[in-house]
């Protein structure tokens, strides 16, 4: 049965919801990898321009703080009204908002640049092309993409993960692994040109690479 958007849209929400605090206790963005601020870097100096910039999935908000702070007209959107309430209490100087990158509330052509760390990784594989349309829809001409996830192992048989537990809290949290080619022809598909990959191997704790892609709407 195919999963309608409201089921994820609905477990995601609730799930960040309930696991809100603890997350950004553990995962403050002064713990990003000094190479996954470089890059963060190099998409910011790519979204210079004066067109705001979309944080999409922007937790409590310590990337788009990151963005403000290299001079980038940043805002944040997430779908979980907790991590909204948290981001805002942290950065009362920057703008957070609820939404979904499936159906974002944004203008056609408005955005200078779109960042997506982390985010899409649970979105079900039938409904990202739809968040990609929505990247090419709401980019100015020439802005730059950049996303990032976990990576698929070559031949894992099942490239999706449940959690019914983070944090000593219930939820109902999907996570779907992909590889960088599959992302890549999506990204295609939606009407986005590659700029670049890159591939970071798991450090500390972590148990999968990382990829970045960086693209933008032609």
């Amino acid at each position: 049965m195919t999963e309608t958007s409201e089921d994820f849209l609905g477990a995601t929400r609730g799930s960040y919801d309930a696991i809100a605090e603890e997350y950004a206790a553990r995962y403050p963005s002064s713990l990003l990898h000094p190479l996954d601020r470089s890059l963060v870097t190099a998409f910011a100096e790519l979204a210079r321009g004066g067109a705001p910039v979309a944080d999409l999935g922007s937790g409590p908000g310590g990337v788009t703080a990151l963005l403000h702070e290299l001079g980038v007209p940043a805002f944040g959107v997430d779908l979980s009204p907790e991590m909204v309430a948290l981001a805002r209490e942290a950065h009362p100087q920057l703008r957070f908002h609820t939404g979904s990158m499936t159906s974002l509330d944004i203008p056609s052509a408005s955005l200078g640049g779109i960042l997506a760390l982390y985010s899409t990784i649970h979105v079900p594989d039938a409904h990202l092309p739809r968040a990609f349309a929505e990247f090419h829809r709401t980019l100015r001409p020439g802005a730059p993409v950049l996303l990032a996830f976990q990576t698929r192992h070559p031949g894992e048989p099942v490239p999706r993960l449940h959690l019914s537990e983070r944090f000593a809290h219930e939820i109902t949290l999907d996570y779907y692994w992909r590889t960088a080619d599959q992302v890549i022809a999506l990204l295609a598909e939606a009407g986005l040109a590659l700029i670049a990959t890159v591939r970071r191997e798991p450090m500390g704790e972590e148990t999968r690479a990382r990829t970045f892609i960086l693209a933008r709407r032609p």
